[in-house]
């Protein structure tokens, strides 16, 4: 897996030394001497991973860090944090400046290629969601907020079977206003995680009855914690497994004996980076549901109706539908004698009436105007014209009122046509039930036609 990775070092060795390593992994690498270039290097190159030096001239690595997480086109690339400093405080204040990691020189050479390619990997999914949220941003239908959350709320599972290790991690994560949850197997785990949303698990790789590798493994194939980040408790000996937890996608550890704050501090990194990822999944799911929904009806629009017939006609899956083609009588005369508001509340009304005459497994949508489609698999003509029957006697029964005391008599016709034995496009069906409701309406309107012959196979 190629990534590109900025190192950011005032040291020419330094720098050297990690180039020829990451190199000879295939790695592409570019190199900074100060905390200035590196704000520009990374807003230009777009790394996918940053390897900080904490002390520079100018600006430290801290502040560097804190502006990176500052800058919504930076936000998002990983950080680890390098220097010759190893107390507990300065990999606080790293951790607080929201730098994804903290190593300490000099840096051993496994555990730097395990960190780069458990940040690369979980950086690679972010950038498929922030280019997905781009194109939804840039057609309008997303905004782009951006914030730091808080992680108060926020539920996190410990898994541990050491009773006094598991309560002072659910008491430093309480502290932290996250609500945590006690799991001492995979048993238990596996029924938790499937009841709760979890934000965070803490996993222990001191368990004393089980594999705690196996259960990570299980926890990253689970749909429900498949993307819930994984942050691995471990013995200072345990190296090699921690290590191992980092191929099947932990995504962050910590050495015992805990340091609570740090503990608080990758827990809120973590968590806040979920957060990031779930909001990049929101925008997405709202975007697609707007791409394939008209916004006045809240139906589906002719985008996704002629994808939905594409799929149900083409292919080894192909079947038997009917389609309905729904034209609202007299619809201008609507508009110009109460106004386009009224007309637009009209369409929702017979949007509504028509949603609420269908099967589930119907799919309706506004073809356009003032004109509806509904799609009905595995039904015959004579299912399809007792459907379109009940369609028009239910809008021709609707009650609309444009104004307090007036009424407004709305009626549809309705235009069937039937899938043949041989296959049909989409465009030729839509076509068949369109010439279905020409008829329909020229025989005097408010009535169903059924297309006798459908246009030939395209």
């Amino acid at each position: 897996m190629t990534a590109r990775i900025l190192i950011v070092d005032d040291v020419p060795a330094n720098t050297r030394l990690l180039e020829a390593k990451l190199s000879a992994e295939y790695y592409q690498v570019a190199s900074v001497k100060n905390g200035f270039d590196a704000l520009a290097t990374a807003k230009d190159w777009q790394p996918d991973l940053i390897l900080l030096d904490v002390m520079m001239p100018g600006m430290d690595g801290f502040e560097c860090c804190r502006l990176l997480k500052d800058d919504p086109t930076t936000l998002h690339i990983p950080v680890v944090m390098v220097t010759a400093l190893g107390e507990p405080g300065e990999r606080l204040r790293g951790l607080d400046a929201g730098a994804d990691d903290f190593l300490t020189k000099p840096v051993e050479y496994e555990t730097l290629m395990a960190r780069v390619k458990s940040l690369v990997r979980l950086k690679r999914l972010l950038d498929e969601w922030r280019a997905r949220g781009q194109t939804a941003r840039a057609l309008g239908l997303a905004t782009d907020r951006v914030a730091i959350p808080s992680v108060a709320g926020a539920r996190a599972l410990v898994v541990d079977d050491w009773d006094l290790s598991a309560q002072a991690i659910q008491d430093a994560l309480a502290r932290e206003g996250i609500i945590p949850g006690r799991a001492r197997t995979q048993a238990e785990a596996t029924v938790l995680s499937d009841a709760i949303p979890f934000d965070l698990i803490v996993l222990s790789l001191s368990l004393a009855e089980e594999d705690p590798l196996k259960l990570a493994s299980a926890l990253r194939a689970a749909d429900a914690t498949h993307d819930v980040p994984l942050l691995l408790v471990a013995e200072p000996e345990e190296r090699e497994r921690l290590l191992r937890g980092f191929d099947l996608g932990a995504n962050d550890w910590l050495l015992l004996p805990i340091d609570e704050n740090e503990l608080r501090a990758r827990a809120r990194n973590q968590i806040r980076r979920k957060f990031y990822q779930d909001r990049l999944r929101a925008d997405m799911g709202t975007a697609l549901e707007l791409a394939m929904t008209d916004p006045l009806t809240g139906l589906y629009n002719q985008r996704y109706l002629m994808r939905h017939l594409h799929n149900l006609l083409e292919g080894p899956q192909a079947r038997e539908l009917s389609l309905l083609m729904i034209d609202v009588d007299h619809f201008k005369m609507v508009n110009d004698d109460y106004g386009h508001a009224v007309g637009d509340r009209a369409l929702f009304a017979i949007a509504e009436t028509l949603r609420g005459n269908t099967r589930v497994f119907d799919s309706l949508a506004r073809y356009g105007g003032e004109e509806f489609v509904v799609v009905m698999p595995s039904t015959g003509c004579d299912d399809a014209s007792i459907a379109a029957e009940r369609l028009r006697a239910a809008v021709e029964a609707l009650g609309f009122e444009p104004g307090p005391g007036q009424r407004c008599h709305l009626t549809i016709s309705v235009g069937i046509a039937c899938t043949p034995d041989a296959a049909m496009s989409p465009e030729a069906l839509l076509r068949a039930a369109d010439l279905a409701l020409y008829d329909a309406k020229r025989s005097g309107r408010n009535r169903v036609g059924m297309a006798s012959y459908p246009d030939p196979v395209t």
